[in-house]
């Protein structure tokens, strides 16, 4: 007999039964409602409440690192700090101490105005709450469905965390990659830098762009009315960060050069002066130091003048350290060698009218090819050269590389310029024996005693090594091929004539670097006035020069542009043989084995 008892659990479980399949029936009733019968409707009002936002996502520029891989410049991570007007203007939730929104009698949010919270970005930005207030409702004056403008852009970390830890859902932080520059005015005038909106401006950010450039991303997503993103409506497009650059400058000797040439710059009161320091047997450039140079960090500091590379955009008659090309020229087609002779007089008069001077009074002596170098003789390397037809030293000047350029493609970096010699006058024909009446730039000098250095083959100059892609791949530059100027005969004479200018020379005891045999030749070159002639008591002076010279390794060149306390080419002195010295040291060379062979000056 089925009693009450047993009769009301069974009766209760029916009832449950009944009401979750009301419910579920009612759940089910609903879900067709929303996806099937009003679909339209609810995804009209979905997209009416929804907003489509888009942020990008901005990729790293590449490091510059020099040939050790130290870091010269790189990118740091700041933040775009964006807000939804719209949303910013009907204030934000207030929050307890969990988190959680905080509702009034009625379960609606209690909301804080936004008057009231503008303060509190404003605190963290560094800006008054008016100007934060004023960016909303410029951007609503503008368009009442404003949803996006920017608070501030590239804020630190630590105000990004600060502005983050507000919990508002109107502001959104975008990375931001900035640039930096650890070692400061090392290389600066070399590296160059970007401006405010990351665009490169000077130097080799801007040169070598198509290597260091980031490719931005973007994230696309929709965000609710209460401005949280609405899951799986987000879309991304990775960014793709930039190359790693890598240079042939030695950071350490770049430094120290740097420092030595701010020193003995103010010491002999040159309005620049500027070392370079080039491998001998590859043309890569080890140091490229000038003052006044840049910090890329802050180049508002500095002059404009003094934010790019002076050494790389300056051309000059070189004087001096031009007559061994004049020596080798003559060795080659003239049939001379490093004893042949001329009678050397103080002054003289050719048969064409043109007169020729030396810097100094003295006797007529009888001066041979290599005391015309160790003298310095304008008068001797005239008589010398005229033995050799123009158009045959036109040539030759040209060989080494005058009016051509170098490799680096330099913004604004000159060619050097020569007139045709079936243009050169009489007085001309002379001059340019002696590295007047044509132009050059400190690399071209460089290469060409990097040319006698290296037998004879000029090497293209380099500044940059490789660029290294973000897939690993790595780019070497392209480069012209290396020329055989002259004989390695012709470079090995005109080497041992060099040496005697160091051995034999008035600067001998000045440059001496104990247990190495050194190359060098001296100028001491007139500055054009801008009216065709010349400055009075103004000089470029310069020294340049190599060692080993039994050996070559490293080529330096030396020079100050209009010093006042020396005028003449013994101001280098000094700083050469300091820059030779850190070079041999810094590079552990070997000292060369043998003393050098002396060969005469005079007959």
């Amino acid at each position: 007999m089925t009693t009450r008892a047993t009769r009301s659990p069974r009766r209760r479980t029916v009832v449950a039964l009944a009401v979750v399949l009301v419910v579920l029936s009612a759940f089910v009733v609903r879900l067709v409602d929303i996806q099937v019968v009003n679909a339209r409707e609810h995804v009209d009002d979905s997209e009416q409440f929804a907003t489509g936002a888009k942020s990008t996502l901005y990729g790293a520029r590449g490091d510059i690192v020099d040939d050790n891989g130290v870091v010269l410049a790189s990118s740091t991570t700041l933040y775009d700090v964006q807000i939804d007007p719209m949303l910013a203007a009907q204030g934000a939730v207030q929050t307890d101490a969990s988190g959680n929104a905080m509702t009034d009698a009625d379960g609606k949010n209690i909301m804080t105005p936004w008057t009231d919270v503008a303060p509190k970005i404003a605190a963290i930005t560094g800006q008054s709450a008016a100007d934060v207030e004023k960016i909303v409702s410029d951007a609503l004056a503008e368009n009442s469905a404003s949803r996006f403008a920017y608070v501030k852009r590239y804020v630190s970390t630590e105000e990004y965390r600060a502005l983050a830890a507000l919990k508002l859902p109107f502001l959104t932080f975008p990375l931001h990659p900035s640039r930096t520059y650890p070692d400061g005015a090392v290389a600066g005038n070399l590296i160059g830098f970007v401006g405010s909106d990351g665009d490169p401006l000077e130097g080799l950010e801007s040169l070598q762009n198509s290597c260091l450039q980031a490719t931005d991303g973007s994230l696309t997503y929709q965000r609710g009315a209460d401005g949280v993103i609405i899951p799986g409506t987000e879309i991304e497009k990775p960014a793709v960060n930039g190359g790693t650059l890598k240079l042939t400058i030695d950071s350490d000797l770049q430094w120290f050069m740097q420092q030595l040439i701010a020193e003995e710059t103010a010491r002999y009161q040159a309005d620049w002066g500027g070392i370079i320091v080039m491998e001998a047997k590859t043309g890569k450039i080890r140091a490229l130091a000038e003052t006044k140079t840049v910090d890329p960090n802050d180049p508002g500091a500095s002059d404009p003048d003094n934010r790019g590379s002076r050494l790389l955009r300056v051309s000059y008659e070189p004087g001096s350290t031009f007559k061994p090309v004049t020596a080798a020229t003559v060795i080659e087609q003239g049939g001379l060698t490093p004893t042949s002779t001329v009678e050397t007089p103080d002054r003289i008069q050719f048969p064409n009218g043109a007169v020729i001077n030396d810097s100094e009074s003295h006797p007529t002596q009888n001066l041979t090819l290599t005391g015309g170098l160790v003298e310095s003789s304008n008068v001797a390397m005239s008589q010398f050269g005229a033995q050799v037809p123009a158009e045959t030293r036109y040539d030759y000047l040209k060989r080494f590389g005058v009016g051509d350029g170098t490799a680096l493609n330099w913004s604004g970096e000159p060619t050097g310029e020569i007139r045709d010699a079936s243009t050169w006058d009489n007085q001309t024909f002379y001059t340019t024996t002696f590295g007047q009446a044509f132009t050059v730039t400190p690399t071209q000098v460089t290469s060409l005693f990097q040319t006698i250095a290296n037998g004879g083959v000029r090497m293209p100059a380099q500044l940059v090594e490789s660029c290294t892609k973000p897939d690993g791949t790595v780019v070497t530059p392209t480069l012209p091929a290396p020329v055989q100027v002259i004989k390695p005969q012709t470079a090995a004479e005109v080497s041992q004539m060099l040496e005697n200018v160091y051995a034999q020379g008035t600067l001998a005891d000045d440059i001496k670097i104990p247990g190495y045999r050194v190359a060098v030749k001296t100028s001491t070159a007139q500055v054009p006035d801008g009216h065709g002639g010349y400055k009075d008591n103004l000089f470029m002076t310069s020294l340049a020069g190599y060692a080993p010279a039994d050996d070559p390794q490293y080529v330096v060149l030396t020079l100050f542009n209009e010093p006042k306390t020396n005028t003449m080419s013994s101001a280098n002195r000094s700083v050469f043989k300091k820059a030779m010295t850190q070079v041999l040291t810094h590079y552990r060379v070997m000292p060369s084995g043998s003393d050098t062979p002396l060969l005469p000056v005079t007959q």
